[in-house]
């Protein structure tokens, strides 16, 4: 049987209760609210409720968030399905790899090949999209090297602490 969502180097898991604590330090920490368009705090109810309800179905919740686990058994982020439309076959993507030690090691590449993969067997998505500022590089070459493609710019669509950005729409088809 083909492995969906792990390889040798990772593993795509569920939510679990213990993940509470850092789920509420990334969800907290200002550095990446820029990028989770977060204003405010979440407080740990919240992601305890979040938490409880992970259960549902991606049908019934058109979301789903997947812990990613080194095989060292490290959680180094998470990746995201957002805006899922089964009548029309797509799903939005974003990926978290929140400490700095844990990014440029391959992490995101291989959580994003694994749910590539899962989206377009498993769900038959026919089409994936992701929003990335503009100024990002780094995500949009991630995205990039996975075949995603720019198909257009947001203007002047994030209010920022430093200003206006711009986002860049990308889609892969199936």
């Amino acid at each position: 049987m083909e492995k969906y969502l792990a390889n040798d180097i990772i593993t795509l898991r569920a939510i679990e209760p213990e993940d509470i604590e850092l789920l509420y330090s990334w969800e907290n920490d200002p550095e990446i609210w820029e990028v989770s368009h977060t204003l405010v705090p979440y407080s740990k109810y919240i992601l305890a409720l979040y938490i409880k309800n992970s259960d549902k179905d991606i049908y019934e919740t058109k979301q789903l968030r997947l812990m990613i686990d080194t095989n060292e058994g490290k959680t180094v982020g998470a990746i995201d399905l957002f805006d899922f439309e089964p009548h029309h076959s797509r799903v939005g993507v974003g990926l978290l790899i929140h400490n700095k030690e844990d990014r440029s090691k391959g992490y995101a590449s291989e959580a994003l090949d694994l749910l590539i993969s899962f989206c377009f067997k498993k769900l038959n998505i026919h089409q994936m999209y992701a929003n990335i500022e503009s100024r990002n590089k780094i995500s949009l070459g991630l995205f990039e090297k996975h075949g995603f493609r720019i198909c257009g710019t947001k203007k002047e669509w994030l209010r920022t602490d430093s200003g206006w950005k711009d986002e860049m729409m990308l889609q892969l088809l199936g």
